[in-house]
């Protein structure tokens, strides 16, 4: 029986289900957190087989069946049984099963916000920088999606070292002031305690200069891009208005 509830509701519920008379003891129990491991089927180990299914994929409203095709679930059972049965489903929906132990859990978990949650965020960013200028929603996301897509496609074909390109690949550190300068710009106008561009692009700007540094970018670049996302941080950060 799969117990299909937010995290935070797992625990109890399997405690309710416990104290509930009348269960064999052959159904097993399985929820669909990502983050949580079997600890939180505690109540229901003593009498039950308990396991996890943790589909790699993002399901922000119901989709089919198919949805679940060439995408990774993550496994764990207290009993090799339920392990059995639990690959034996993900492969029977086209998906590959992954064995992901209890402290495992939580890096996993964040691996996935990353690459899916904050892929979301990062596309809002966008669409709302070039609202900025005038386009509209629609317009953004058909100018954003085809290139989000293609950069998807080499970081699969290449790897992400591989797949970086733009300006900080390139050491191009007059363009990443330009672009900096015109976010501090924007952030100067925005309301007080919103997430200011600058600093995303900063911070964003660090981790692409280490796949820079990875796939071959001189150390000359390397180092005159990180003073130009480290320079004057602080006076930046004091130019909104209070």
């Amino acid at each position: 029986m799969f117990l299909t509830v937010p995290d935070g509701a797992i625990a109890s519920l399997a405690g309710e289900v416990a104290a509930t008379d009348g269960i064999p003891a052959m159904v097993a129990f399985v929820h669909c957190s990502g983050a949580l491991g079997l600890a939180s089927l505690a109540p229901l180990a003593a009498r039950h087989d308990v396991g996890s299914f943790h589909p790699l994929q993002s399901f922000p409203q119901p989709r089919p069946p198919e949805a679940f095709r060439g995408s990774l679930v993550a496994i764990d059972a207290g009993a090799s049984g339920l392990r059995r049965r639990l690959e034996r489903l993900a492969r029977d929906l086209g998906a590959k099963p992954r064995g992901v132990e209890e402290a495992d859990r939580v890096v996993y978990h964040a691996a996935a916000v990353f690459a899916s949650n904050y892929l979301v965020a990062l596309a809002g960013e966008a669409v709302e920088l070039l609202g900025t200028i005038g386009w509209n929603e629609s317009e953004a996301l058909r100018g954003l999606i085809p290139l989000m897509k293609g950069a998807l496609d080499e970081v699969a074909r290449r790897g992400p070292t591989s797949a970086l390109t733009g300006p900080i690949r390139r050491g191009d550190v007059e363009t990443v002031n330009r672009h900096l300068e015109a976010l501090a710009g924007l952030d100067s106008g925005s309301p007080a305690g919103k997430p200011r561009k600058a600093d995303l692009y900063r911070m964003l700007g660090q981790i692409a200069l280490e796949i820079a540094a990875r796939a071959g970018l001189e150390p000359a670049a390397v180092g005159r891009v990180n003073r130009a996302l480290t320079r004057n941080v602080a006076a930046t950060r004091g130019r909104r208005p209070r």
